[in-house]
């Protein structure tokens, strides 16, 4: 599992950026700036990105954000993630501020046309891991349990606890092993993602049908030895769908181009312009921490 990095071993930290924008929003219900424009996500998403770096003490680090959806999932399910409301207004004009905000404290950020957070995120952790290098994901998205290995583990925000996660607590938290989860989630549906499942199966029949037949495919090829006349029908009803679902839910971790992991280190930060920031969007308590004369030699916890 990864730990928070010595100084010798490169640690990759990769936040999903519009999760924790969101989260920061709703977290926050009402902040605002001198002139009257809303902040809340502003300071909820600096506060949170601190916290996580603490936690982590990452190396390198990159904020991923959503431009798109792919073409590949979007051509196969027409209704793909269509059921998501709209952006909310005051969280919308919020976005540019943040973006702004992680140029000016030197935190990398990243995001392609046409591409997913998600899937950049698994191209990332898997040219890290390629490196030799550890990676952690910030992120309460269950579809990166998929990814969770040796050397790629989660800080997920719903854990209290705080803790990396592993193999063990993916398999703790639903019953299977991170290889299953691609399986695990076409069965039983995404419904954040509009992703249907197979008609009466749950979350406890899944992982008890993953634990039996190890996959999907086995579980097809073996259906005959299912009790359930009905089950048995309703799986090689769905069997189109659920081999749908796979190409769904399966991250794309090879994408081309985008930064190298190397290129994903804090750059030293632009403090006339954090100052500026923090004066217009009113977050004294920040400003406060650059000191008198932005604290020559920059020693100022900048979070």
């Amino acid at each position: 599992m990864p730990e928070p990095s010595s100084s010798s071993e490169s640690l990759l930290l990769l936040v999903d950026g519009h999760a924790y924008a969101y989260r920061a929003f709703h977290a926050i219900r009402s902040l605002s700036a001198p002139d009257g424009s809303p902040t809340n996500a502003i300071y909820g998403f600096i506060k949170m990105l601190g916290k996580m770096r603490g936690i982590v003490k990452p190396t390198h680090l990159a904020v991923i954000w959503d431009a798109g959806l792919a073409v590949e999932r979007t051509s196969s399910l027409p209704d793909y993630k269509a059921n998501r409301p709209p952006t909310p207004e005051g969280l919308a004009a919020q976005f540019p501020q943040i973006e702004l905000w992680l140029e000016s404290v030197g935190v990398p950020q990243w995001s392609q046309p046409g591409a997913e957070a998600d899937d950049w995120i698994a191209t990332l952790a898997h040219r890290a891991k390629d490196l030799g290098w550890k990676v952690v994901i910030a992120s309460s998205d269950k579809d990166f349990m998929q990814l969770v290995d040796d050397r790629i583990g989660i800080l997920n925000p719903n854990d209290k606890s705080e803790k990396i996660w592993a193999p063990a607590d993916v398999e703790a938290k639903t019953g299977v092993l991170p290889h299953q989860i691609v399986d695990w989630l076409s069965l039983i549906g995404d419904s954040v993602d509009n992703i249907p499942g197979v008609p009466g199966i749950g979350v406890k029949t899944a992982t008890e049908l993953l634990k039996r037949f190890g996959s999907v495919e086995q579980l097809l090829m073996r259906s005959s030895e299912l009790k359930s006349d009905r089950q048995r029908s309703d799986l090689m009803t769905a069997a189109e769908n659920l081999r749908r679902n796979q190409q769904l839910i399966r991250l794309l971790n090879r994408l081309e181009g985008g930064p190298n992991p190397s290129d994903l280190a804090a750059r030293e930060p632009r403090r006339q312009e954090l100052a500026d920031s923090y004066r217009r969007w009113g977050f004294k308590g920040m400003l406060a921490e650059l000191g008198n004369d932005f604290l020559p030699g920059g020693q100022a916890n900048l979070f």
